[in-house]
C-alpha cells in the first residue's frame, strides 16, 4: 500500500489570500468611517430665524418681483407694529423663564405668565397675519400661489408640489 497525500480542498493560492485580507481591511475602513460619521457632532439645526423680518425677506425672495415689492413695502410700513408685538411676546417668554427659576416656585404665577405669553403670541400672530393678508390682497394670483406653497417645494393640500 502506498501512502498518498491528498492536498486539502481548502488550500488556496497565496494571491487569493492577499485579496481576502485586502477586502477585509477595506471593509473595516468603511465600517470605521461610517462609525466616525455617526458619532460626530450633530448637524446644525435648519436655519429658521426667530427674526420675523429675515423670514419675511426669505418669503419675498420666492415671490414674483412685483409681489415681492408689495410684501416688502407692507412689512416696511408695519415695521414698528411688528417690532412692538414681537418685543412684547419675547418679554412674556422671559417672564415665564424667570418664573420657572424663582424660589420658592409658584405654579399659579407660572400659569399666569403662560397665559400672558399666549395673549402676546396671539397679538404678534395677528399683527403678522394682518400684514400678510393686506399684502396678499394686492398680489397677483401667482404671488398668492407662491405664498400658499411656501416654503418652496412643499406639497399643497391638493397633493401637487
Amino acid at each position: 500500500m502506498s501512502t498518498v497525500q491528498l492536498a486539502p480542498s481548502t488550500m488556496t493560492r497565496p494571491s487569493a489570500r492577499w485579496l481576502l485580507l485586502g477586502s477585509l481591511a477595506l471593509n473595516l475602513f468603511f465600517i470605521a468611517f461610517a462609525a466616525a460619521l455617526a458619532v460626530r457632532a450633530p448637524a446644525p439645526a435648519p436655519a429658521w430665524d426667530r427674526d420675523v423680518f429675515v423670514r419675511a425677506e426669505r418669503i419675498a425672495d420666492t415671490l414674483p418681483a412685483a409681489d415681492a415689492a408689495t410684501l416688502r413695502n407692507r412689512i416696511k410700513a408695519s415695521r414698528g407694529d411688528i417690532e412692538s408685538a414681537q418685543t412684547k411676546f419675547r418679554s412674556a417668554q422671559d417672564v415665564i423663564r424667570d418664573t420657572l427659576r424663582a424660589e420658592p416656585f409658584d405654579a399659579e404665577a407660572l400659569r399666569a405668565s403662560m397665559a400672558n405669553a399666549r395673549a402676546a403670541r396671539q397679538a404678534f400672530d395677528q399683527t403678522i397675519q394682518g400684514v400678510f393678508a393686506g399684502a396678499a390682497a394686492q398680489m397677483s394670483q401667482p404671488g398668492r400661489q407662491a405664498l400658499a406653497d411656501w416654503p418652496p417645494g412643499r406639497k399643497s393640500a391638493s397633493g401637487k408640489p
